[in-house]
């Protein structure tokens, strides 16, 4: 029997009224659910989220919610077999790219709980140090960070069912507001089982946790000034979430974390017996091969210096013609499937199309096998970065261009800017002047940057792993947003307020927690 997806809304499982759409298994293409939620009331989930949900997390201080997201990873946890099994049959994973999202979900999860511990008993921050305004310090000025009224509106993406929906919620839960959320459809299977998870644990106030399996039709036409939202996917939906009327009307808070074409830049003289390189490979190789391509981190284009090209090309081709692509349950497989058929159209058309500039030096622009949604890992080469295509078009799948550049920071500072912004880059040197350089080139491109090197190598976590310490997002292309980084990614769901007055009330009520402790 086929399982349907239903929403969870108002305090209740809801089914939608509309014909619903099918989720597929990625290697067999057999049908594994049915999901719809046309017909709910998405004002009624709005108001319940506002007037129930909202006053229950602001009541609570920031460590009681930093328990409650502590308490909430754990009962997750409890389920991770389940979970790891859905994610490889709905997904296509590995079991080791199942980890990689539902432990990247809890462990955010149990990320900001810390965070909370950290930040106290109170229900907002004090931002930055107070400011003396008159001839005395007597009429003084503070910025505080207060949790908005409203709503959370999360619009996932299908590559991290787990990791995507649980960031998002961690932040804003713990800032006190609460959520509604909406998986990418063709992995919601996996989304739905956590959220079925919440909301058997009981661990969340009612009305802070939201759910629609499908559509959220005109939610986005109800929001208000209070509202906000944050969305994962494409910079052509998330220019079309953006440009919506009502929440230009109203101001309301929009974040986009979109897709980049996120560059690796090798720096000169870093010979094969350089870690350094080694390191360069292997993240090269992991970001092309891990989800099967499919992270908005993931390196899109490959710069090396023109006097390596041909040792690295040979060094690449023969990494990825050692992965082993095909059933992700078998131990074996070190690549699965992309995750839908839509996905399995648009990469083999965009590897064709990147090929009209360049050549296929291993892989394929054909899909690998007659049932199932696979791909080679395909490695692209071009004799100059000049062609646009490489620096407009993201192929989301296990596809890379390798592309020469002179060696200079300022050569590959040009090449990257073109992508017209990143998530994150990474540069690869031991040379700390040359580091140094190529940082300051890269960094007005990218909200993230790396810098590979002997020193750091055997204990570095790679550049395509999102951190809940420091920010995610980027620039331009990349959406222009910004989340986690610890307490930052609370900011969003926040208004930050100049409060003015006497020093004595303002320290005392609003200081840091030492300070105002002292002043009573």
């Amino acid at each position: 029997m086929t399982t349907y997806l239903d929403s969870y809304v108002c305090g209740a499982w809801h089914r939608g009224t509309g014909e619903p759409n099918s989720l597929y298994n990625a290697t067999t293409e057999a049908v594994m659910a049915e999901v719809n939620s046309d017909g709910l009331d998405y004002g009624a989930a709005l108001e319940y989220a506002r007037t129930v949900g909202g006053p229950a997390l602001r009541a609570m201080s920031f460590a009681e919610r930093g328990e409650m997201l502590k308490r909430l990873s754990g009962a997750i946890h409890e389920h991770r077999d389940e979970l790891l099994d859905l994610s490889i049959a709905n997904a296509g994973t590995t079991r080791k790219d199942a980890k990689f999202d539902i432990d990247g979900g809890t462990g955010t999860l149990a990320a900001y709980a810390y965070f909370g511990k950290d930040a106290g008993a109170r229900g907002f921050l004090a931002d930055g140090d107070g400011v003396q305004l008159g001839r005395t310090a007597r009429f003084w000025g503070r910025h505080v960070m207060v949790p908005l009224h409203g709503a959370a509106v999360h619009i996932n993406a299908f590559n991290f069912p787990a990791w995507n929906m649980l960031e998002k919620a961690a932040c804003a839960l713990l800032a006190g507001v609460p959520v509604i959320e909406k998986p990418g459809r063709a992995t919601a299977l996996v989304a739905w089982r956590i959220a079925q998870i919440i909301v058997e644990s009981g661990i969340l106030p009612e009305g802070a946790f939201q759910f629609f399996s499908g559509r959220v039709g005109d939610l986005l036409d109800r929001m208000g000034p209070q509202d906000s939202l944050a969305f994962t996917g494409s910079a052509y939906t998330g220019l079309k979430l953006r440009s919506n009327p009502n929440l230009l009307k109203h101001s309301v808070r929009v974040n986009i974390e979109a897709d980049s074409l996120n560059a690796a830049v090798l720096g000169p003289g870093e010979d094969e017996g350089s870690e350094t390189r080694r390191l360069f490979l292997r993240n090269v190789v992991l970001d092309m091969q891990q989800k099967t391509g499919q992270k908005c981190t993931a390196v899109r284009r490959i710069l090396v210096p023109e006097a390596d090209l041909e040792d690295v090309r040979a060094e690449l081709v023969a990494m990825l013609e050692g992965i082993k692509t095909g059933d992700p349950a078998d131990s074996a497989t070190t690549m699965g499937p992309l995750a839908s058929a839509a996905q399995l159209q648009d990469v083999t058309a965009g590897i064709a199309k990147l090929a009209e500039s360049g050549r296929i030096v291993t892989g394929s622009a054909e899909r690998f096998l007659d049932t199932g949604y696979f791909v080679s890992p395909t490695l692209i080469e071009t004799d100059s970065a000049d062609a646009a295509i490489y620096h407009e078009e993201e192929v989301f799948g296990p596809v890379a261009t390798l592309m020469p550049y002179d060696g200079t920071p300022e050569a590959a500072g040009a090449i990257v800017a073109r992508g017209q912004g990143c998530l994150v880059s990474s540069a690869y040197s031991n040379d700390p002047a040359w580091a140094e350089r190529v940082a300051l080139e890269l960094a007005p491109w990218n909200g993230r940057l790396w810098i590979g090197s002997d020193k750091m190598a055997e204990q570095s976590l790679p550049p395509g792993m999102v951190l809940p310490a420091m920010i995610h997002g980027g620039p331009g292309r990349a959406g222009g947003g910004e989340e986690l980084g610890g307490l930052r990614g609370c900011g969003f769901y926040m208004q930050r307020c100049a409060i003015q007055g006497f020093k004595g009330t303002l320290e005392a009520s609003f200081g840091p927690p030492r300070e105002a402790a002292a002043t009573r």
